[in-house]
């Protein structure tokens, strides 16, 4: 992670909460709702992947008016996007993996950002480039909790926010790591909720996951 988050007590996104929400905003209209619902069961940081024609639009919203979200853009793959999606309002970066010049341009442009490991080889190299906060994805089929227990003896200065396959069942198993901050996840967003413009029920979901931690008990 390369800077504080700006205007929040948290140092670290992987901080703000034990779980971001991974949303994909395919209608507009949903983007300040679900926001709001988000915030409000407890989730702040909030990733919004560039899935969708309007995402940038949906990250611009949320971050002009959602008081308390962090919003951050996920599915970061090219430099060109970074400066779009911080133009945009974004506060963090997220990335399914990572080059150098795509590595450059988040640094670059001044907010924290995690990029995308599976590998131990990938997770030594950001290291040596001096970033130590990072996503890893896709985090059950890479191996889940086992392949992240197992680098901790030999890299503790690396942490993580596993992404891809968590559920709430799951979860507190990863945030029972030492080298896990959060976790990330849409569980809280049901597609059914989403469709039916459900944000009670997904403030409710988010109340729980934001109660997640180790061994399932409230933070």
């Amino acid at each position: 992670m390369s800077s504080p988050l700006p205007s929040s007590p948290a140092a670290s996104v992987l901080d703000l909460a034990p779980v971001v929400p991974v949303v994909v905003v395919d209608d507009l209209a949903d983007a300040v709702p679900l926001a709001r619902a988000l915030v409000a069961g407890g989730l702040p940081a909030i990733e919004v992947t560039l899935r969708t024609p309007v995402a940038l639009d949906a990250i611009r919203a949320i971050a002009g008016e959602v008081p308390g979200a962090v919003v951050g853009a996920g599915t970061v793959i090219t430099p060109g996007q970074v400066g779009d999606v911080v133009a945009a309002g974004a506060r963090f970066l997220v990335s399914p993996g990572w080059t150098d010049l795509l590595l450059e341009a988040m640094r670059a442009s001044g907010v924290p950002f995690l990029p995308g490991v599976s590998t131990t080889s990938e997770v030594v190299a950001l290291l040596e480039r001096g970033v130590r906060e990072m996503k890893f994805f896709p985090a059950e089929a890479a191996g889940g909790t086992a392949y992240l227990k197992a680098l901790a003896a030999p890299l503790p200065q690396a942490r993580f926010c596993p992404t891809g396959g968590i559920t709430p069942g799951s979860a507190p198993e990863y945030l029972a790591l030492p080298n896990v901050g959060c976790v990330g996840g849409s569980w809280m967003l049901p597609k059914d909720a989403v469709a039916d413009r459900d944000w009670g029920r997904v403030e409710r979901l988010a109340r729980e996951a934001a109660g997640l931690s180790a061994g399932g008990t409230c933070r």
